[in-house]
This record gives C-alpha cells, sequence and structure tokens, in this order.
C-alpha cells in the first residue's frame, strides 16, 4: 500500500449507490477516491494504468461481473486489495469471491462505521468479513464438517494451528517469524505442511477453513 491517503476505486451498477458511497468515504481523512466504474470492463480499463490501493466492488454487473473482474485485475495486479460490497449473502458468492482473490466481504446494510473499518482491515492486507457473513459461514462449514466425519483441527500441529491463524490475519511470513522467533524458512515449510495436510491451496482456503474451526 502507498503512502499517503488511501486510494480507493469504486466498482457498482448503480450511480445512486456509488455516489453515495464515496460522499461517505471522502468524510474520512485518509480516504481517497479516484475513480469509479459501472462495470468490470470499465474497472480493468481503470486499474490498468496505475491500480489503486484498494477497489470496492458489487458482483453483480452487466458486461464482466464482480468474480470474473477480481480474478482478471488480480492477475495484472496481484497486490491489489479488493473488498466486496453487495446486496447477498449466499455462502456460494461469498466463497467465489474469496476465490477469486477478495480479501473482504459486506452486505449493503451494513453500517458505515463498518464499512470504513473493513476498508482499512482490507488495505492492510488483512481479511475482513461482516459478523453475519462469517457467522453464516461458520454454521454452514460446521455442517459440511459434521457431515463428512472430519475432527475439527485434528490434522494440525499446535504450532500449525498459530502460524495458520497468523496467515489469515494478514501477518508476513517475516512478521510470523519474528513473533515466533522462528526463521522464515520454517514458516514456509509450515505453511506448505499445512495445505498439504489440509488439501487447501491459497489464503482464501485457509480462511474458510479457519472460519469453520471458529479461529475467525
Amino acid at each position: 500500500m502507498s503512502t499517503g491517503p488511501l486510494k480507493i476505486l469504486l466498482v457498482d451498477d448503480h450511480i445512486l449507490f456509488r455516489q453515495g458511497l464515496a460522499a461517505l468515504l471522502v468524510r474520512e481523512h485518509d480516504l481517497h477516491i479516484i475513480g469509479q466504474a459501472a462495470n468490470g470492463l470499465e474497472a480493468l480499463a481503470l486499474i490498468a494504468p496505475q491500480p489503486p490501493d484498494l477497489v470496492i466492488i458489487d458482483l453483480e454487473m452487466p458486461l464482466l461481473n464482480g468474480i470474473d473482474t477480481i480474478a482478471r485485475a488480480r492477475q495484472r495486479a496481484p497486490a491489489l486489495q479488493f473488498l466486496c460490497v453487495s446486496a447477498h449473502g449466499e455462502q456460494r458468492r461469498i466463497s467465489a469471491a474469496l476465490d477469486a482473490g477478495a480479501s473482504g466481504y459486506l452486505l449493503k446494510d451494513c453500517a458505515v462505521d463498518e464499512l470504513v473499518k473493513a476498508v482499512r482491515t482490507v488495505a492492510q492486507g488483512r481479511s475482513y468479513l461482516s459478523p453475519e457473513i462469517a457467522t453464516a459461514m461458520v454454521l454452514s462449514q460446521r455442517l459440511t464438517n459434521a457431515q463428512h466425519s472430519i475432527p475439527a483441527g485434528a490434522r494440525l500441529s499446535p504450532r500449525e494451528r498459530q502460524i495458520l491463524q497468523l496467515l489469515v490475519e494478514g501477518l508476513t511470513t517475516r512478521a510470523i517469524a519474528d513473533s515466533m522467533h522462528i526463521s522464515c524458512k520454517t514458516v514456509s515449510t509450515h505453511r506448505e505442511h499445512i495445505m498439504s495436510k489440509l488439501n487447501l491451496k491459497g489464503i482464501a482456503q485457509l480462511t474458510r477453513y479457519a472460519l469453520r474451526e471458529g479461529w475467525l
């Protein structure tokens, strides 16, 4: 993330919602709206020359939906952070957004304070899910867990569980190594073992696993 005000791109096909969102966010001294887009194609065109720090994006849009927009943009700018703000809270939509590369998900009826908190959290490279969404995902994952008779966390050692939690909280390999007084190579090895044991790939899947276990 760059120094100075946080540069934000708003992507939503409803102009009144975009303008309302912009009016709320510019009240914060550290947030700056650098552009607005009505669909995914417009968003990609704006991201291409100079990526912002954060994109606040809806999922259902014409021409190119939010999930595909996130996936394409992340290929071009891997460090770009995405916060989904949607009217829909179904787990399949949330899971698809996280798999595409989003780090946060809010419902459009959230409070302004929560929106600002989510923006700053995601901009720092950490994950943020609204309490309602986190609760729904935990319940759903616990049901899936019970159906498949998988004992929660049984496959991970205490140290692996600690490293997993720090990873999904957004800490870098170096920060984890320093906090646990181990080498970066050891952290990386543990991360590989964690993904291998759980048969998971990427931070999004690890985040959902941590949610299922009740660690987030």
